[in-house]
């Protein structure tokens, strides 16, 4: 599906914790995408029609490989990705729910097609990186978020499907 960024679009993701470490995917190397190769935590756009809650427990289980349950909301977050409008012809500019939980960490999967790789990286370690390293830098707010202990019930969430 093409991405026209005329308005703001919904993105979900998560902050997965283990050890201290925090989960961040690598975008596809040889993409030929913008941001090819830089580190990302797991995440993805709603579909349209789609549940939240459904759509990053998907998208942690493509990413990462882990089946992924969502317990609570870490934040909503609002990035404008100036530094690529160029290359896009547009400026992107994501709603981001971003979500904690749990992974299943017995039993994880191969990783989706888009990611080259998935590794576990410090609070210090994400803090340090610029902007070439890291796709999102609100990133790193929300890992100083994470261990801030901010958390919202999931039950805020209303989803509604309105038919005739």
């Amino acid at each position: 599906m093409k991405r026209i960024f005329s308005q703001t679009f919904g993105v979900v993701g998560a902050i997965i914790e283990k050890d201290g470490k925090i989960a961040l995917v690598q975008e596809l190397i040889n993409s030929g995408k913008a941001d090819a190769g830089k580190w990302n935590q797991p995440a993805g756009w709603i579909e349209v029609g789609e549940d939240m809650i459904e759509a990053v427990e998907r998208e942690v289980e493509e990413e990462t490989g882990y089946p992924f349950k969502a317990k609570a909301i870490l934040g909503i977050y609002s990035l404008v990705r100036k530094d690529i409008e160029k290359e896009l012809n547009g400026t992107p500019h994501a709603i981001k729910i971003i979500f904690t939980g749990e992974i299943d960490a017995d039993n994880q999967k191969q990783l989706y097609d888009d990611v080259s790789d998935m590794n576990w990286f410090t609070p210090e370690e994400i803090e340090n990186m610029n902007i070439d390293e890291l796709r999102d830098l609100d990133i790193k707010q929300e890992v100083k978020d994470y261990f801030a202990g901010k958390s919202y019930p999931l039950d805020i969430i209303r989803h509604t499907v309105q038919k005739k």
